[in-house]
């Protein structure tokens, strides 16, 4: 990560600079998704017939799937009933013990325009990388959906009987090699955290638009009744926990500007100006009951009658 916060003083390297000069550039950030996982071998073979409805399937072994019937020796070749059967047991049925998964579900996505070949070159190449030889799994290249993506089955349990567990951190370091991978194809890609690039969970919140827009009685009924008088009062009161949001946004200013200080010493001139235009358009960092009274008025506007 570019940005350490106001302790960061050191000299920036090449990769830090190139790093910087992505993110305040806006070059496309890649998406991983770690979207479920099937706990049973009816779940998983319902998850292979779903990619395979709408694509090929390519296997650890680079072999493509396309004869009817191939999953069940797909999952007979994959010994998941040993492995289902080894975390079925009575002892945890009766400790109430949810089972383990058996394989993880993973989404690999870019935007818009990105080359699907090169998309999928890029998965396959983190795939060899990640689980080659230790941990099976089938991948499908999907383009139907405006974005290509690759959604990939990984067996949980690899050869070795050593289970794979994704954490956070796992995530931000796959996130990492992936756009690696897509960089040396040729493909503007990036990674960089949620925070330090100023950007806020909002996704969950696009449902508040929608509902808003189409006048939805049961959802401007409990909203009006939580925000209407804050809005009336002429603000909205912060929710608990937003003097740590906003602690966090000034130190991620803090530490853009540090490094484009740092720059500007290197000689560094058109990458420190970038990056405080960058931290100049960062949006502002709002609560979500602020969130929420901007999306009601929106709509509320839009549903408005037109002024003579």
């Amino acid at each position: 990560m570019v940005v350490e916060g106001p302790g960061h003083r050191h000299a920036p390297s090449p990769a830090e600079i190139a790093h910087a000069s992505r993110t305040a550039r806006g070059v496309p950030e890649v998406m991983i998704k770690v979207s479920g996982g099937a706990r049973t071998i009816r779940g998983v073979a319902t998850h292979l017939a779903y990619l395979e409805r709408r694509a090929d399937l390519e296997t650890d072994d680079g072999t493509i799937l396309t004869e009817k019937g191939f999953r069940r020796g797909l999952l007979k070749d994959w010994d998941l009933e040993i492995d289902e059967r080894r975390h079925h047991t009575e002892r945890g049925i009766a400790a109430g013990r949810k089972t383990p998964k058996l394989v993880h579900n993973i989404v690999f996505s870019m935007p818009k325009g990105t080359p699907p070949d090169k998309l999928h070159k890029a998965v396959s190449k983190f795939a060899t990388e990640k689980f080659g030889a230790q941990h099976r799994y089938a991948m499908a290249l999907h383009t139907d959906q405006g974005h290509p993506h690759v959604h990939m089955v990984v067996k949980a349990m690899s050869e070795r009987g050593e289970r794979l567990n994704i954490y956070k951190a796992t995530l931000r370091d796959w996130r990492r090699d992936f756009a690696r991978y897509l960089r040396e194809l040729g493909v503007e890609a990036n990674a960089t955290e949620r925070a330090v690039r100023g950007a806020q969970h909002r996704n969950r919140k696009t449902g508040i638009y929608r509902a808003a827009a189409r006048g939805d009685a049961t959802y401007m009924r409990e909203r009006a009744e939580a925000i209407a008088p804050e809005l009336r009062s002429g603000g909205v009161r912060s929710e608990s926990g937003y003097s740590r949001v906003r602690q966090t946004r000034q130190d991620v200013e803090r530490g853009w500007m540090a490094s484009a200080d740092l720059m500007e010493r290197e000689g560094q001139h058109d990458t420190a100006a970038q990056v405080r235009r960058f931290v100049d358009r960062m949006p502002p960092d709002r609560t979500d009951r602020q969130f929420i009274a901007e999306q009601i008025l929106a709509a509320a506007r839009e549903r408005a009658p037109p002024t003579r």
